[in-house]
C-alpha cells in the first residue's frame, strides 16, 4: 500500500471524517497535528503547494488535497486503486 500523510487539527470535522474513511479501510497512515504546530502547518503548506485548510491529505507523494477531494475519489472508485 503507498505511503499516506494526513496533516490535521483538532476540533475539525472534515480531518475526523477523512480519518474515520481511512481507518475504516484499513489505511495505515501517519496523521500530522499542524494545528498547534506553526512549523508543521508551514510545512503542510508548502508540501501541499498552497493548502492551508484542514486536512491536506498526500497518498505516496501526490497531494490529493482535502477531505471533499479525497471522498470524491472514493465514490468515483479511484481511491482504492490509488492506496494499493
Amino acid at each position: 500500500m503507498a505511503k499516506v500523510t494526513i496533516y490535521t487539527r483538532a476540533m475539525c470535522p472534515y480531518c475526523s471524517r477523512a480519518v474515520s474513511l481511512l481507518k475504516k479501510k484499513g489505511v495505515d497512515f501517519e496523521e500530522i497535528d499542524a494545528g498547534r504546530d506553526p512549523a508543521k502547518k508551514q510545512e503542510m503548506i508548502q508540501r501541499s503547494q498552497g493548502g492551508s485548510t484542514f486536512p491536506q491529505i498526500f497518498i505516496g507523494n501526490e497531494h490529493i488535497g482535502g477531505c471533499d477531494e479525497m471522498m470524491a475519489l472514493e465514490r468515483n472508485g479511484a481511491l482504492d486503486n490509488m492506496l494499493s
